[in-house]
């Protein structure tokens, strides 16, 4: 237990004069105070009194300037008159490679030497030659000690703690955090030992890091990395701080893809439980975010940056820790315009600009740089504008006045639509372009007067596939200012002239009509004509545009292929018994054929034809080329066997006796005539002069008439 009070002054000179007096140790609860000289003859053993700081001087900085942290100090001490060295450190809001602290008029403090440690955010005060420095030489050397920030645009607050004590102080809680190096050492060993330290009867824990500052002070700004009090051994993926008055609390649910009911500040992919890694750890410098937490097994690794090098103790807020004033704060916030509110407005009026301060009075001008100062406070309320006004605003505190920030009163006009193209006329269907001019702003499009829900917006619109008239609707808007009236844009689709284009035959010698199909129409030909028909004398490829009257004037044009086709021509007429074949040199689908020319078909085969002379017709299905040419009906056999066997003894003409004038001459293969047949001598039975002739090729000449009409061809004898 300390002693409730002041060593009696008496006892205080003697102490003081046999040398035992100490400053406080900043890692140990008490220092015992042995007395060697016996005061009536009594030893007794006198407990260290903590001391007290005080410290004011919350102010305003100006950028890029330098500032005393501190208005005023105080240290008291009941037992002591100095210490081995006071801390100062940037416990909250800290830049590291902006923020410095540095002790002013070094000159003045010969007894005392300081050493800024940019890592920490931490300036030590201690003596050059390692031996303790008056309390009263410390006030003075504080009251010195300057922040600097080399930025332009430094924004935020810096707090500022005033330690006896080596360890870092984070004024918000009261708490204090002390890094302590064990290479090595286990989470459960780093746990025990954090709960063995006391910090001037402050019972110690293992850290528990429950806000941004606390992470930023005890972790970034830390010496090195360590054990923190967090860990889901208890249930796998969910994190709890175990240790300290925030045991029991939990903090993350998952792996890396988790996530925080309050506050975590694990590393990027972390916490990732990479084998059995239940335990939170500060994540080695240089590895990922500086500060941030990463999961280990209870040991960790044998060496590198996932070998602990330590662990975080954390005193304050257990039940019964003593109250400390072993640390000071003061802070300094820089005077910032932290955000604007602009105002917009349809038509001429009145708007509120509104504005909020880090710290200071706000103040409205007319300008960026000089100007008239219209207005104060955090909302300002133009006069009557009638066009978009730009105002600036500053805040002042402590003399330090910030640069003035651009807040715009904006005045949208309501527009109207000046133009639009419609109607919008197009022949066919099609897709078209819709126009319309805003006085302002620009142009929602609309499918009818009232619907919510715009097809497009634009001073151009380009519609769908449109095969009907349609009606669309135009609505000016400037920003969200509209008068509300929606204007119709028509579109009027007109028909196109309907036409098929067309293939024409021409004859020979005869030119051939081509016309355009439609009336009331005005016409252009190929040709130059611009009548509804045209006569051509040519084969080729010709055209006729036809346009519709107006309003509609639409145009279509119609093509004609003008060709000339096969004059056909008759080959050869085929008789087999009653069977016809009429065969044409070359064939074509448009002929037609005929043997009355009278009845037509597109076949050249006839069946059941009577005997006589007939004739084949054949002629184009455009009239153009016809033939014709007569052949006779009679089917003489192939050949005959004058064996007197009574079958084919004699070669016989079926039907020739039904044509009193024909007349069949038979003649050898050398020419020789050998018979002549007729109604009154029909058969030929293979003699000559009453000789048979040998088995041969015979040929024969028949003619029913003397129309000259005649049919040839041959036939065989066989003995």
């Amino acid at each position: 237990m300390k002693h409730p009070l002041p060593l009696p002054l008496f006892l205080v000179f003697c102490l003081f004069q046999f040398g035992f007096a100490h400053s406080a140790t900043p890692s140990t609860e008490k220092k015992e105070k042995t007395t060697v000289a016996k005061v009536a003859t009594v030893k007794k053993n006198v407990a260290n009194i903590a001391p007290t700081i005080t410290a004011t001087g919350n102010q305003a900085y100006c950028l890029l300037s330098n500032i005393n942290i501190v208005t005023n100090i105080s240290i008291t001490d009941p037992d002591d008159t100095s210490t081995e060295a006071i801390y100062i450190q940037i416990s909250s809001g800290y830049s590291l490679g902006q923020d410095v602290l540095f002790l002013n008029n070094a000159l003045a403090h010969p007894t005392i030497k300081s050493s800024w440690n940019a890592n920490e955010g931490k300036l030590t005060l201690n003596s050059p030659t390692g031996v303790a420095v008056s309390y009263t030489d410390f006030v003075n050397a504080i009251k010195d000690v300057q922040f600097n920030n080399s930025s332009t645009t430094a924004t935020g607050s810096r707090s500022f703690s005033i330690s006896i004590g080596q360890a870092n102080y984070l004024p918000r809680n009261g708490h204090y955090y002390e890094y302590v190096p064990t290479i090595g050492i286990s989470w459960t060993s780093a746990k025990a030992a954090a709960e063995l330290r006391t910090y001037y009867g402050l019972k110690g824990y293992l850290a528990t890091l429950t806000a941004a500052d606390e992470a930023q002070l005890a972790g970034k700004q830390a010496p090195g990395a360590g054990w923190i009090g967090g860990s889901d051994a208890d249930t796998e993926g969910v994190w709890k701080w175990v240790t300290g008055p925030e045991a029991g609390t939990i903090f993350w649910n998952g792996n890396t893809n988790g996530s925080t009911p309050n506050f975590a500040f694990w590393n990027n992919n972390e916490p990732n439980q990479l084998g059995d890694e239940d335990y939170a750890h500060i994540t080695a410098p240089g590895v990922g975010i500086a500060g941030s937490w990463n999961d280990l097994s209870l040991s960790g690794d044998v060496s590198g940056n996932y070998q602990p090098k330590g662990y975080i103790v954390e005193y304050g807020g257990m039940p019964g820790d003593p109250i400390l004033q072993l640390s000071a704060s003061t802070s300094i916030i820089i005077p910032s315009i932290l955000s604007t509110t602009p105002a917009t407005k349809c038509d001429p009026g009145i708007l509120t600009l509104q504005a909020t301060a880090s710290i200071g009075t706000i103040n409205w001008y007319d300008q960026n740089s000089g100007g008239n100062l219209v207005g104060s406070g955090s909302s300002f309320t133009t006069p009557f504008l009638s066009a978009t006004t730009t105002y600036y605003v500053s805040t002042t505190s402590g003399g330090c006045t910030t640069n003035r920030t651009a807040v715009v009163a904006t005045i949208n006009l309501i527009p109207t639509i000046t133009s639009t193209n419609t109607p919008v006329t197009h022949c066919g269907p099609a897709v078209v372009t819709l126009t319309a001019t805003p006085s302002s702003g620009t142009i929602n499009w609309y499918a009818d007067a009232t619907s919510t829900t715009k097809l497009g917006t634009g001073t151009t619109y380009v519609t769908a596939f449109l095969n009907t008239n349609t009606t669309f609707y135009a609505e000016a808007v400037n920003a969200t200012c509209t008068n509300g009236t929606r204007v119709p844009v028509e579109v009027k689709i007109y028909p196109l002239p309907a036409v098929t284009d067309e293939e024409k035959i021409i004859c020979q010698s005869n030119p051939v009509t081509l016309e355009a199909g439609l009336t009331g129409m005005s016409y252009l030909w190929s040709t130059g004509a611009t009548t509804a028909t045209i006569q051509v004398n040519n084969t080729g490829n010709f055209y006729v545009e036809l346009t519709s009257p107006a309003p509609e004037n639409c145009t279509s044009r119609k093509n004609f292929t003008v060709i000339q086709q096969i004059v056909p021509e008759i080959k050869t007429v085929t008789v087999k018994e009653t069977t016809v074949t009429i065969e044409v040199t070359n064939t074509a689908p448009y002929f037609e054929y005929s043997l009355d020319n009278i009845s037509y078909q597109s076949s050249n085969l006839f069946t059941d034809v009577p005997a006589g002379i007939q004739t084949a017709y054949v002629r184009d299905t455009s009239f153009c080329n016809s033939d014709q040419e007569q052949f006779i009906v009679i089917d003489p056999p192939k050949f005959f066997t004058p064996n007197n066997d009574g079958f084919n003894d004699a070669w016989y003409v079926k039907d020739f006796e039904t044509f009193p004038e024909a007349r069949i001459t038979i003649f050898d293969q050398y020419g020789k005539l050998l018979i002549e047949l007729s109604p009154s001598k029909l058969s030929w039975d293979g003699s000559f002069n009453l000789k048979p002739l040998p088995s041969s090729d015979y040929w024969y000449i028949l003619k029913l008439d003397d129309s000259g009409v005649e049919k040839r061809g041959h036939f065989s004898l066989k003995r």
